[in-house]
């Protein structure tokens, strides 16, 4: 099916309906001190950017609300007019960043548009809108920020104000209460309780620094992939992380994402580049000797580190970094094989999925990114009978398999359509994960041959694939999925034993070794601190350790143990072997529940 764009939803109408209202609320609260200049709709809700000669606050915004609410309460009609630059430029003369808007606009040679808010408010906007005011039945402002004009650090900086606005008070209070759920399990929140990474402003936004817990978690996640992979007949290798610019002229990729590159570095009279995706890296490695039928399909595959440069004003967290890690691999094929090659790849990232405890449709879906023609040969390759092909093969691949999936138009990359797997945070929103790209353009540009069966050369076709995606935004979306509660396999530390009293600290020590005996390279830590058994125990739960072992004079005494997991249920008198048994058995089978 076809998914509706979000641009033509009703939700995206009252969205911006509603953040005209908002515009029209501050200007009229504060008559000649605020300077409206943008409008921001997404998914997420509205927001208004403006100039203020004194920056609102956060108690600022209920004043603000009562005002909208009289604005909506009026079922004002929400009105387009077009008009010629001359006179768009006499109604916004006083709003310099208006003028900004005009002057590209006329230069487009686009219609001017206007929407009036009945005759009391009017913005240069291209819409679309509800049809008044009164559609909007419960609204909410969320918060204030401050963003660039234009998303450029060079520019003033404005006033963010965010919002959401639904058509009953009831869709509004279950937003409500799964945002309260979201700020509970919002991976910054829980990756510095549970001290997993930090951020630096001398080493950088975007930067993410992992701490020996973040680590952890990020060496367990790697050694997983890449044991599967290669399971899987993946060839697993390693490139460099720069290479000269000639490359990514070659693969197209430095005109299509040169905003997101960073700037060429010199080098005496050679330029490169930070590498922002490792395909042309991969394409040089096939290319390195003459290669037969008999080699492919060929797996190349390598955990790589990525650069690109992202806006400050983008950047959140582990979702939105500057550099990141990708499980990424090209698979160079037959066309004839490239269906069952995609049938493969998709088995790999929905056992992976599996393994994370993440079911389609609940947690993820997918995503059928496909070209659009109508582009003009500006952002896609030209060559409408192989787009027609490759689209017909993804399509058939998630029909057979009854994958839960939508198509979008214009999603695809430039040199082919994809397969997108959407992950749903708590809030329902959807962020790409992992990609499955059909590439025809490729193998062209780096002249990738094969020799066939017949003696002669012919040419391949690519599948880029991500199994896990970017390891950064993958953790981001466990450590929410999870509220940092992993599994035994993926924690930090899996174990702490807790001696009651001085007595029983020499057990401990015996208890620790007997099960790191059993169980090669346990996470375990004995918590000797002079703290009640209380807060030893509640310290435990709020770092979210799978087994807390309790010893006391009862369990020295029978050569016991206790343990109380994280869920708050005790399992008393146990023996060491039954003990390591279970961990050891939850561990390798990579178990959810403990």
């Amino acid at each position: 099916m076809k998914k509706e764009k979000f641009e033509d939803s009703y939700s995206y109408k009252l969205f911006h309906t509603s953040e005209h209202v908002l515009a029209q609320a501050i200007t009229e609260l504060y008559p000649g001190k605020i300077k409206p200049a943008v409008a921001h709709i997404d998914e997420d809700g509205f927001a208004n950017d403006a100039h203020w000669d004194t920056a609102p606050v956060i108690e600022d915004l209920e004043k603000i609300e009562v005002k909208m609410r009289e604005i909506i309460a009026k079922n004002l009609p929400i009105r387009k007019e077009v008009v010629s630059y001359e006179k768009a430029k006499e109604i916004f003369a006083k709003n310099l960043f208006k003028l900004e808007w005009l002057e590209e606009i006329s230069q487009a040679d686009k219609e001017i548009s206007l929407y009036w808010t009945g005759d009391e408010y009017v913005d240069l906007c291209k819409g679309p809108h509800v049809e008044s005011t009164g559609e909007i039945k419960a609204f909410k402002l969320l918060s204030i920020g401050g963003a660039y004009w234009r998303a450029d650090e060079k520019n003033e900086m404005l006033t963010r104000i965010y919002g959401v606005a639904f058509d009953s008070q009831e869709k509004l209070d279950e937003y409500l209460k799964r945002l309260e759920e979201a700020k509970l399990r919002d991976h910054r929140k829980i990756g510095k309780d549970l001290d997993l990474f930090v951020f630096s402003d001398l080493v950088g936004k975007g930067l993410p620094l992992w701490t020996p817990r973040g680590a952890t978690i990020r060496r367990e996640i790697e050694r997983y992939i890449v044991d599967e992979e290669l399971r899987r007949g993946y060839l697993h290798v390693n490139t460099p992380d720069i290479a000269r610019i000639q490359l990514y002229e070659k693969s197209g990729h430095y005109p299509y994402y040169k905003e997101s590159m960073y700037e060429p570095i010199q080098d005496e009279e050679e330029r490169f580049m930070l590498r922002p995706m490792t395909c042309p890296h991969h394409f040089e490695l096939y290319l390195s000797k003459q290669r037969s039928y008999r080699e492919l399909p060929m797996r190349i595959a390598e955990l790589a580190q990525l650069y690109r440069y992202e806006k400050s004003g983008t950047l959140s967290g582990l979702m939105r970094v500057r550099t990141f890690c990708l499980a990424d691999a090209h698979i160079v094929a037959k066309p004839n094989q490239a269906k069952q090659q995609i049938i493969e790849v998709l088995d790999l990232i929905e056992d992976i999925l599996k393994t994370f405890g993440l079911k389609a449709e609940e947690n993820y879906l997918f995503r059928l990114s496909l070209g659009d023609r109508s582009d003009d040969n500006k952002k896609y390759y030209k060559d409408d009978a192989s787009w027609d092909y490759a689209e017909n093969i993804l399509r058939e691949v998630l029909q057979e398999r009854n994958s839960p999936f939508y198509e979008a138009e214009g999603e695809a990359a430039f040199y082919g359509p994809k397969i997108d797997i959407q992950m749903k945070n708590v809030l329902g929103k959807e962020e790409t994960a992992f990609t499955v790209q059909y590439d025809f353009v490729m193998p062209k540009r780096f002249t990738l041959r094969y020799i066939d069966e017949d003696g002669q050369e012919k040419e391949p076709i690519v599948i880029h694939r991500s199994s896990i995606g970017a390891i950064e935004r993958s953790i981001a979306f466990l450590i929410e999925h999870y509220a940092g509660a992993f599994p035994v396999w993926l924690h930090p530390e899996q174990v702490v034993i807790i001696p009651i009293g001085e007595d029983q600290k020499t057990y401990a020590q015996e208890v620790a070794k007997s099960l790191q005996d059993a169980i090669p390279g346990l996470r375990l830590s004995i918590d000797e601190d002079n703290n009640t058994l209380g807060k030893r125990i509640l310290v435990a739960q709020q770092q979210k350790i799978p087994y807390m072992i309790i010893l006391g004079k009862q369990e020295v005494a029978n050569n016991q143990v206790s343990i109380r997991l994280r869920t708050g249920e005790n399992l008393n008198g146990l023996s060491l072997e039954e003990v390591a048994n279970r961990i050891k058995e939850k561990i390798s089978t990579k178990a959810i529940d403990l």
